[in-house]
């Protein structure tokens, strides 16, 4: 499919090769150098919690399309303890509810993709998607031209949703 306006992908994805095999190891994950690194700001890390961060995803499909995940390194669920596990529902409750007060969102999709043949596009580091909804955010584009419109800025919601995430309290 190709997008109308993307410039962040090609710096993302040049990154992220490695990272869609199964096996990768914490040293070589997408995710993992990310949170590494620290830049929270240029990464789109909205807020590190205890156990988990919740950033912004680069491949966006709707405006404000959050992920959730584990600080640690680990491709299953069953390889999280109880207290992540729970850590990660209390965000995605949270972050939906930050994404239809602050967004306006009418409606969410929310989901996992284990595993390659899960659909998972980093397969090794564990993640949710928390992706808002409006009525008729589709349209003809990706079923005609195989195109997908992006008309948003990750700064711009990056800019207003930091502030309520920081907010949060456990």
């Amino acid at each position: 499919m190709d997008y109308l306006y993307a410039p962040w992908r090609s710096a993302y994805t040049e990154g992220v090769v490695r990272s869609k095999e199964p096996n990768v190891p914490a040293s070589e994950c997408v995710f993992c150098g990310k949170l590494a690194d620290h830049s929270d700001e240029q990464h789109f890390v909205l807020r590190r919690f205890g156990r988990t961060v919740v950033l912004l995803n680069l491949f966006p499909y709707n405006a404000g399309h959050l992920l959730i995940m584990p600080l640690a390194h680990c491709a299953e669920l069953e390889q999280l303890d109880a207290e992540t596990q729970s850590e990660m529902m209390w965000l995605v409750s949270k972050s939906t509810r930050i994404l239809k007060d602050v967004l306006g969102a009418e409606g969410m999709n929310i989901g996992l993709n284990l595993g390659k043949a899960g659909g998972a596009g980093v397969p090794a580091h564990l993640h949710i998607h928390v992706l808002p909804r409006w009525t008729g955010d589709t349209n003809f584009l990706p079923t005609l031209a195989e195109t997908k419109q992006i008309s948003f800025d990750l700064n711009d919601i990056y800019t207003k949703l930091k502030p309520v995430f920081d907010e949060l309290e456990q």
